[in-house]
């Protein structure tokens, strides 16, 4: 069965989906805000809370996000990047095997952005890549932020990966 709550946060209200006891999916909408009813719901808005007020740096909840295996694989690696850390879809191609353009159509595909985090997944040369949850790149951005990463201007002065 599965069951959802929709959550005020910092990027807008999101709903997040749960299935069989794991998280399969947060999405925007501009729906009402609804409590959570699971205890899976209820961790998973404990802990966007924490995130959203800069006290969590690593999810810890049960994960079911449907795909292909190479699909898995690349949100796999993506959870496995720390908060406030970043990688180019070339470096998250070269660790699992794959190509950049195949890193971008998952991250373009992730169902559970912010939790598992396509927003630390960025362009080679600086630049800010695409970002597929509501409110495009600004949204990524608010997000790094969040985590302590400034990525500047809309051109992305700077050398991002001197930290």
């Amino acid at each position: 069965m599965t069951k959802a709550c929709i959550l005020e946060s910092p990027v807008g209200r999101i709903r997040v989906t749960e299935s069989k006891g794991a998280v399969t999916e947060l999405s925007w909408t501009d729906a009402r805000a609804t409590p959570p009813s699971t205890q899976v719901l209820r961790d998973a808005a404990d802990q966007l809370a924490e995130y959203f007020a800069g006290r969590l740096t690593a999810f810890v909840l049960p994960l079911a996000p449907e795909g292909t295996e190479h699909q898995k694989k690349v949100w796999t690696a993506m959870t496995e990047i720390p908060s406030g850390a970043l990688r180019t879809y070339g470096d998250l191609a070269r660790e699992i095997g794959s190509s950049a353009r195949a890193v971008g159509t998952a991250c373009g595909k992730n169902p559970i952005p912010i939790i598992v985090p396509c927003h630390r997944i960025v362009a080679t040369g600086g630049g800010i890549g695409g970002y597929s949850g509501r409110g495009g790149v600004e949204t990524k951005r608010q997000l790094l932020n969040l985590e302590g990463v400034n990525l500047g201007g809309p051109n992305l002065e700077g050398d991002l990966f001197s930290r």
